[in-house]
């Protein structure tokens, strides 16, 4: 018999699984990725072979893979699909950033990778820390609402919701965060009011935040952040991708954002 090998030809649904696999030096695994796999730049090399929602099949079995990486409910459909063919498949359903740690250790394992995995997730708690232990000094809490979709409004999943709160903010919606479907996570408006939040953090996954719209909503110009034009658009492929991102520059960029305020 021939010796066990490990994935060699791997298939990334998400983006999350191709930064990994780029900071731990096997990128040479990846023969297919997603046409919102954009970190890090080198990315736009690979073969493009679906979208969040949906895979180009007969592309994504040309390359002849021998592990396709999903994640979330929202694939079950592509992975049942691919399962029905006889491919091997791996969907991840991690919310939180403890379990986006667990995740990256899980696949740098599949890869046989495992202690360089454990080193980078070191780094990364070192500077989750770091920002801790920084943001009690804050003179006074600085509340946020995080907005992930408007129409219907979506406030932020757990794992974004709880990078903010590492960084000092205060999420107003951090008890919604929790809920594992979007649906769990519709915010009432009477509470936004009540909550009256120093800082809106818009990030639309899969369009451009239209921040005049946000301002133009009915009574809003009642809200401190958008009296002081405290509404910032944040960049989905960093705090929307359940991976590196949130520790590789996630942390970093909340934190010199929250210094402003």
């Amino acid at each position: 018999m021939k010796t066990p090998k490990l994935p060699e030809r791997i298939i990334c649904l998400t983006e999350e699984s191709v930064e990994l696999l780029y900071l731990l030096g096997e990128d040479w695994r990846i023969v297919g990725v997603s046409q919102f796999a954009i970190r890090p730049k080198e990315v736009k090399e690979k073969k493009v072979v679906s979208v969040f929602t949906h895979s180009n099949f007969k592309k994504v079995l040309e390359q002849d893979p021998d592990l396709i990486i999903g994640y979330s409910d929202i694939q079950k459909d592509i992975a049942r699909d691919f399962i029905e063919a006889g491919q091997n498949v791996w969907i991840s359903n991690h919310r939180s950033l403890q379990e986006v740690r667990d995740y990256c250790f899980t696949l740098g394992n599949m890869i046989g990778a495992g202690e360089k995995t454990l080193e980078l997730i070191s780094r990364w708690d070192q500077k989750a820390e770091k920002a801790k232990a920084m943001a009690k000094k804050r003179k006074k809490p600085l509340k946020v609402y995080i907005e992930e979709w408007d129409d219907p409004r979506i406030s932020g999943i757990r794992y974004f919701s709880e990078l903010v709160q590492l960084c000092g903010g205060v999420d107003i919606f951090h008890d919604l965060s929790h809920g594992f479907l979007a649906k769990e996570r519709f915010p009432e408006e009477e509470r936004i009011f009540q909550q009256n939040p120093d800082l809106i953090l818009a990030c639309w996954c899969g369009k451009k935040v239209d921040i005049e719209s946000i301002k133009k909503r009915e009574n809003w110009d009642k809200l401190k952040a958008v009296q002081n034009n405290a509404i910032v658009e944040l960049p989905p492929e960093i705090f929307l991708q359940p991976g590196p991102a949130l520790f590789e520059e996630g942390i970093d960029y909340l934190f010199h954002l929250f210094s402003q305020y």
